[in-house]
C-alpha cells in the first residue's frame, strides 16, 4: 500500500518549488527523474513538486505523467505557463520552441530552466538572454541545461584546472561521438530537419562539447574554422510525412537539411588551441564523449564511458615515477558525492540531472545567478553560429605535386 502523498510545505517544513515541465520524451524522463530525486538525496531549501507536465498528445502526456509522478496535464504550453500552481518551466522540447515558451515563461513571472542548445539562432538566444536579464531584477532565475557539467569528475576537473593544477593552458581537445543515424534507412525525425532543430550534429552534440571546453578552461573560445558534411540527404519520412513536411520522392523520402558531422579547430582568448569533433556517424560508438587539457605543469582527461574516473598528469613530478594516474572520483569530499554512496559505488548518466535539480533549486531558493546562465547559452550559440558560417566559406585544397 503506498504512502499518503505529503502536503505541500507542511511534513517537512520547507516551502515547494513547483514544476511545470514542456516535453516528455527523452529529455522529458530524465529531467523528470531528477526532479524527483532531488529532494530525496539533496537536503534542499525547498522542495520540488512535480505539478504539471504538458505535450500535444494528451492519451501520451497523461501516460508519462503517470509514469514518472506528475501530478497534472496539459496539451497546450500556454496553459501550463499560466497555471498559478506553477513556480519554474522546465522546457524540454525541440530548439524551435525554446525560445517562445521561454519568454512567455519568464514574462510571467516564473523561473526557467531550458534544454541545450539554448536556441536555434544566435537572434533569439539574445532575445532569451535579454529577457532573463530583466527577469533576474524580479528575482526570477534562468538556466539552459548542460547536464555534462554536473558529472562529479567534471566539476572536481574544473575546480583543479581553477587551482591552478594545470597551470597555463595549451591545448584543449575534445570528441563526441555517436553512431545512431549509420543507416540510411533510419528515419526523417526532427532532429534532422534544420527548421526544427536548428542544426545536427553540431546543435546536438557540439552545444554540449563547446561548453564543456569552455567551463573546464574557464575562458571562451575566440575563433573557429570549421568543415561540416552530411552523409546521406535523404531519409525515409516516419509513418508518413511529418506535420509541414511534404514526401520529396515516389518512394516517401525527405532532404536533411543538417549536418551529419562537423570537425573544426579553435583559439581560446588566452591563445591556447582547441580541436572539436561532433558525428552521428561513429559507427560502434554509442555516447563516447572525451575531452583532454594540456597545459604547461599538467594535463586532464575524462571519458564519459567511464564517468566516475578523471585522469591526471602532474608534469612537474620526477620523471622516473610520473605519469597519468586515475582519480576515483566517488569521495564524499568530491563534488555532489558527500549524499550518495560510500566511496567506490559510481554513479551514472541519470545523476547528472538529478544534481542539476538540486544546483537550481539553490539558485532559486538563495537568489544566486544559476549557472550555466542563458548568457552562458547564447556564448555557445555564438560559437556554433561562427562555425556553421566558417564552414560554409571553408574550401578544400587539393595537394599539388611539386
Amino acid at each position: 500500500m503506498g504512502q499518503p502523498q505529503q502536503q505541500e510545505g507542511t511534513e517537512t517544513g520547507k516551502p515547494p518549488l513547483r514544476v511545470g515541465m514542456v516535453g516528455y520524451a527523452f529529455m522529458g524522463a530524465a529531467h523528470s527523474q531528477g526532479w524527483r530525486t532531488a529532494g530525496r538525496v539533496f537536503d534542499l531549501p525547498r522542495r520540488p513538486v512535480l505539478a504539471a507536465i504538458c505535450g500535444r498528445d494528451a492519451a501520451a502526456v497523461r501516460a508519462a505523467a503517470d509514469r514518472h509522478g506528475w501530478e497534472a496535464t496539459e496539451t497546450d504550453w500556454r496553459a501550463l505557463v499560466e497555471r498559478d500552481d506553477v513556480d519554474l518551466v522546465d522546457i524540454c522540447t525541440p530548439g524551435d520552441s525554446h525560445a517562445e515558451i521561454a519568454l512567455a515563461a519568464l514574462a510571467a513571472g516564473k523561473h526557467v530552466l531550458c534544454e541545450k542548445p539554448l536556441a536555434n539562432t544566435v537572434e533569439e538566444a539574445a532575445a532569451m538572454t535579454r529577457a532573463a536579464d530583466e527577469a533576474a531584477r524580479h528575482g526570477q532565475v534562468a538556466m539552459v541545461g548542460f547536464n555534462y557539467r554536473r558529472v562529479p569528475a567534471m566539476a572536481l576537473a574544473r575546480k583543479m584546472v581553477a587551482e591552478g593544477r594545470l597551470g597555463a593552458l595549451r591545448h584543449v581537445r575534445v570528441a563526441y561521438l555517436q553512431d545512431w543515424l549509420v543507416d540510411p534507412q533510419f528515419p526523417l525525425t526532427w532532429r534532422l530537419r534544420k527548421d526544427q532543430a536548428g542544426s545536427g550534429s553540431l546543435g546536438d552534440l557540439g552545444a554540449h562539447i563547446v561548453d564543456l571546453a569552455q567551463y573546464l578552461a574557464g575562458e571562451h573560445l575566440a575563433g573557429v574554422s570549421a568543415l561540416t558534411e552530411t552523409f546521406v540527404r535523404e531519409r525515409p519520412l516516419p509513418g508518413g510525412a511529418p506535420q509541414g513536411l511534404t514526401a520529396e520522392s515516389a518512394g516517401g523520402t525527405g532532404r536533411v537539411t543538417v549536418d551529419d558531422a562537423a570537425v573544426f579547430t579553435g583559439r581560446f582568448t588566452s591563445g591556447a588551441l582547441a580541436s572539436f569533433e561532433a558525428t552521428r556517424y561513429a559507427t560502434g560508438r554509442k555516447n563516447a564523449l572525451r575531452i583532454e587539457l594540456n597545459g604547461s605543469h599538467g594535463s586532464l582527461a575524462f571519458d564519459l564511458e567511464r564517468l566516475n574516473e578523471l585522469s591526471y598528469h602532474d608534469g612537474r613530478e620526477p620523471g622516473t615515477h610520473a605519469g597519468f594516474r586515475r582519480i576515483l572520483v566517488t569521495e564524499p569530499d568530491h563534488p555532489y558525492l558527500a549524499a550518495w554512496w560510500p566511496p567506490g559505488h559510481g554513479l551514472g548518466y541519470e545523476h547528472t540531472f538529478v544534481h542539476q535539480a538540486r544546483d537550481l533549486v539553490h539558485a532559486v531558493a538563495e537568489g544566486g545567478r544559476a549557472e550555466p546562465s542563458f548568457a552562458d547559452g547564447l556564448q555557445v550559440q555564438r560559437v556554433l553560429a561562427a562555425v556553421e558560417e566558417s564552414a560554409e566559406k571553408n574550401s578544400v585544397y587539393t595537394p599539388v605535386a611539386l
